[in-house]
């Protein structure tokens, strides 16, 4: 690693060098030069951590490229890509019939023989009233009779469930602030103010209450789980939304602690007895079922120890996961028993050639308690001591070799506190939690969020939720 032209990692070899010929330095003084080479040498390490190396964001990158929007291809579809068109339906909700002009014709006798036609796809979004007007009948003895009103309607004036669901998909799926929907609503006619908003996300929040269950059910009895935690603002406070998840069913929850406390306090963890896919928070050891860790985070790791102290271990053993997840992916979803051996015999290997380049270091002075590891020894360790569980994906096919779906449900969780910046209070939190959680099962089944929503304040549930 270079710094203003100075390599830092060849000074540092060189100073270990020095100190290791020096004879006449008392042995005290001796250990305060190696505990300053040491501390250097991490703080170096650390300016060479980046996205590719570490669970930093590309947007923490030092001088990161950006990938440019100009590629140099002329716009449209390019020589050889297969491409698709818009396709006529088959019921236009409008048909205009036009007529030929028989003034522009020729004189002479002409036979209808059908017509050519062509669609226009366009949107229109407006206000539409209903007014119900519920008939009244009196008797002969003045005795009124008024016909019942739909279910739901029930003040003089009110806001209708399409707008309703509207608003709430604009605000936990768009992840809109309260105003600009305002706004967007005020342009169509419809003064909504935020605190209306806010009842609509409250009131989306009671009715899927029952939802909250039905998901936990389902992810409880699911074969593999995904799971994964990040820190979130609430009213400038540090708080936790943890996730679990699989590929039909989402769930959120947000909660003060980040470790087991939470999980316990979720309730789907402590009753899950498949397969857990999570990148080795310590935590999730605690449960009684089958592990599985994402061997992205592993790559990454490696590559750290690649950059940074150039051992040849861990690129040995970047390129056996990637060649055996290439080889899962090829087969289908599994490695035969015998196949699997063999990656287990060179797994082993590479790892036993690994103490030599990152050995326990010895102990120099007489205190008592734990030896501090390098990064690069405490990664083997892990590595030795969850074998299983980092190679399950080679024979089990229902586990991936990442954890990327838990963490691609997160991802918005993260765009939603750079718009926000946080939430505002912890009610407003579970709204989000909850109401996300039901949008994002929806489109994992196939239904977009403005369906499920119209659906939810119609009083009902989606039929996979039967």
């Amino acid at each position: 690693m270079k710094v203003n032209a100075i390599d830092i990692d060849e000074v540092i070899s060189k100073a270990k060098e020095c100190l290791e010929k020096e004879t006449q330095l008392s042995g005290s003084f001796k250990a305060v030069i190696q505990l300053l080479i040491l501390l250097i040498g991490m703080l170096a390490g650390r300016l060479k951590l980046n996205s590719s190396n570490s669970s930093k964001p590309p947007s923490m990158d030092p001088n990161r490229k950006r990938k440019s929007e100009n590629s140099g291809k002329k716009p449209g579809g390019q020589k050889g890509h297969k491409g698709t068109r818009l396709e006529k339906v088959a019921n236009p909700d409008i048909i205009k019939i036009l007529e030929v002009d028989k003034n522009t014709l020729p004189p002479g006798k002409y036979q209808e023989k059908g017509f050519e036609c062509r669609q226009v796809v366009n949107i229109e979004i407006k206000k539409v009233v209903t007014e119900y007007r519920a008939q009244i009948l009196e008797d002969a003895k003045g005795k009124k009779y008024i016909a019942p009103f739909p279910q739901g309607v029930n003040s003089d004036i009110q806001y209708g469930n399409s707008i309703k669901a509207h608003s709430v998909y604009l605000s936990q799926f768009q992840l809109l602030p309260y105003n600009r929907i305002a706004e967007y609503f005020e342009g169509q006619g419809i003064f909504l103010s935020p605190g209306s908003i806010f009842n609509f996300n409250q009131e989306a929040f009671e009715l899927l209450k029952i939802f909250d269950g039905i998901a936990k059910k389902h992810l409880i009895n699911s074969a593999v789980l995904h799971s994964d935690e990040t820190g979130v603002n609430i009213n400038g406070k540090r708080e936790w939304l943890h996730l679990a998840s699989n590929p039909l069913w989402t769930y959120y929850y947000p909660h003060g602690k980040r470790g087991s406390e939470a999980m316990d306090a979720i309730g789907i963890l402590p009753n899950f007895s498949g397969v857990l896919c999570h990148d080795h928070w310590k935590p999730y050891y605690k449960y009684k079922c089958f592990h599985a860790l994402c061997n992205a985070h592993h790559l990454r790791e490696l590559e750290r120890v690649i950059e940074i102290d150039k051992h040849k271990w861990a690129q040995q053993m970047q390129d056996l996961l990637v060649q055996a997840n290439e080889e899962v992916t090829k087969s289908g979803g599994s490695l035969s028993f015998e196949r699997s051996e063999e990656y287990r015999k060179k797994y082993r290997q590479i790892l036993k050639d690994g103490d030599i380049e990152s050995p326990l270091p010895l102990r120099v002075d007489q205190k008592r308690g734990k030896i501090k590891k390098t990064f690069s020894r405490n990664l083997l360790e892990r590595l030795r001591e969850y074998e299983e569980d980092t190679l399950r994906f080679m024979e089990n096919p229902l586990v991936p070799f990442t954890n990327n779906l838990g963490e691609n449900d997160l991802r918005m969780t993260k765009v939603q506190q750079k718009i926000s910046g946080c939430f505002r209070s912890i009610e407003g939190a579970y709204f989000f939690c909850l109401t996300r959680s039901y949008l994002s099962t929806c489109r994992k089944h196939g239904m977009s969020a403005d369906e499920g929503l119209k659906i939810l304040f119609d009083g009902k549930l989606p039929s996979f939720c039967q």
